[in-house]
């Protein structure tokens, strides 16, 4: 299809009603680095695909930082990440959703992680960050993705 064609369609699509060919993808820059955001609970949904792999996960009523979370042992990635700090800043989020979308990293570094694809009623923990102030959807972009005893640093490539 040529540049203008595309176009053209991408343009039309909503007009008709039709969905578009992609979902936005969400930037860096729209989440709150500056506070890490602790979730966990049971998987109600898995997209294990590019371009990067998605999970619902609902949410205990009531949920906190567990005691400890800082003190968890975390493995070196390429990223310059203090995993340690970010740990340590970790908060539950104020707004009271119990489904949250959770984006994690590229099935490419999912695989260099050797992270098994995660399933529906699989149960875990995640650090990220969610949209500043709290505001949007119940999104959260993963830093930390803990799973049984492992932990997967998304931001990067295992070092």
């Amino acid at each position: 299809m040529k540049r203008r064609e595309l176009m053209l369609a991408a343009l039309t699509a909503p007009a008709l009603g039709l969905p578009l060919l992609a979902r936005a993808h969400h930037g860096w820059g729209s989440f709150d680095q500056d506070r890490p955001i602790y979730l966990e609970g049971r998987v109600t949904r898995s997209r294990w695909q590019n371009p990067h792999a998605e999970l619902e996960l609902e949410i205990p009523a009531g949920l906190k930082v567990p005691a400890g979370l800082a003190q968890r042992a975390i493995p070196a990635q390429t990223a310059p990440v203090d995993g340690k700090a970010l740990l340590a800043k970790a908060v539950v989020p104020n707004r009271k959703d119990r489904k949250w979308e959770i984006e994690l990293a590229p099935l490419t570094r999912m695989n260099a992680w050797n992270v098994a694809e995660i399933k529906v009623g699989d149960t875990l923990s995640v650090v990220g960050f969610i949209f500043k102030e709290e505001k949007g959807e119940p999104i959260l972009r993963a830093e930390y993705l803990f799973i049984g005893d492992r932990a997967y640093g998304l931001r990067s490539s295992p070092a």
